[in-house]
């Protein structure tokens, strides 16, 4: 289990060598993992510790913060996800416009070689660090050859990228594996391309919470998820996906995203039908306070107003049965 350290007066003195690598890690896609994967590996070689430093908030946060992208998973999610890639330490940094100061040497140097201990660092060709993101691959190998650390590149980890879409396609165009990539996906609704980016199913993460209780009267009862809940919201739509409540257990489910438009609804919500809940046991099927998953696995629609209430229960009635198709036969692993 990694140890995960806010900051490195917290990081043991006598903790290394260590092999490290450096990154946002938005969404943390298959792109991190291979750096994670080649970091584990280099680790386990020169007998150090494979640690992630990341930074929170989002650096872009604190310079741009008008203009800051959405991001993909919050910092709780980030660090689970970064904890199963087999690292022994993970540094959180604390970003802030005095920590952003720092010159490329005074960052690594603080970091790297005091704080660390680093015998290797690992990183991609366009890695950027030190003020005004002055430093480059060039100048990490340069203080690599100063301070006595060795530089590992790793090469970029690339998809077939066809129409806004990942694809198994040797004639398509292959793309840059991204957190902007997987922003892009999830703003057109296109969640099997982001799950193909990420290697796993785009996920939220909240607290179940009352709603209007539209879904129950219509024969359509939903987990409505708070709207601070963690996780970037897709496009407006209904998707097939997974709903993973306290216990572990997950759920098929038909998901809207959107505002209801068939009742003139105003705020965004995300709210998962649980497809075949279990409603001889009502008491045992209690979602809400609980803090649940819901996994979007793919969309099956936009979201459209319906002329009243029985045209839209139709419409639900074929939702579900898409749904159902769509996830008959994935597995439901814990």
């Amino acid at each position: 289990m990694a140890l995960i350290w806010h900051g490195l007066d917290e990081v043991p003195r006598d903790f290394g060598p260590t092999a490290l690598t450096i990154g946002n890690f938005d969404g943390v896609h298959r792109g991190h993992q291979q750096v994670l994967s080649e970091l584990s590996r280099t680790a386990r070689a020169a007998g150090s510790r494979a640690v992630a430093v990341t930074f929170d908030p989002h650096p872009a946060v604190v310079h741009h913060p008008d203009a800051a992208p959405h991001l993909i998973m919050d910092l709780e999610d980030r660090l689970a996800v970064l904890a199963g890639q087999g690292l022994d330490g993970i540094l959180v940094l604390h970003y802030t416009l005095e920590f952003a100061q720092q010159t490329a040497q005074q960052f690594v140097e603080n970091v790297f070689v005091r704080g660390l201990k680093a015998s290797h660092v690992v990183v991609g060709h366009d890695v950027r660090f030190g003020r005004g993101n002055s430093g480059d691959l060039s100048t990490m190998q340069e203080l690599g050859r100063r301070f006595g650390f060795e530089v590992v590149v790793v090469e970029e980890y690339t998809e077939h990228a066809r129409g806004g879409a990942a694809v198994e396609d040797d004639d398509a165009e292959e793309r840059r594996c991204s957190s902007t990539w997987v922003r892009e996906a999830l703003e057109a609704g296109d969640v099997r391309t982001a799950a193909e980016i990420l290697g796993r199913p785009h996920t939220m993460h909240g607290e179940v919470v009352h709603g209007a209780a539209r879904g129950r009267a219509l024969g359509f009862p939903t987990a409505n998820l708070a709207h601070d809940s963690a996780g970037h919201v897709p496009a407006d739509g209904i998707y097939a996906g997974w709903l993973v409540d306290e216990a572990g257990t997950r759920w098929p489910a038909a998901i809207s995203v959107g505002s209801n438009p068939t009742f003139a609804g105003v705020a965004r919500q995300v709210e998962a039908h649980v497809i075949d809940r279990p409603d001889e046991a009502p008491e045992d099927f209690d979602l809400y306070g609980q803090k649940v998953a819901v996994e979007f696995v793919e969309r099956l629609r936009g979201m459209v107003a319906y002329r009243g209430a029985e045209a839209l229960v139709e419409q639900m009635k074929l939702d579900v049965d898409q749904a159902r198709r769509i996830l008959e036969g994935t597995a439901r692993l814990a």
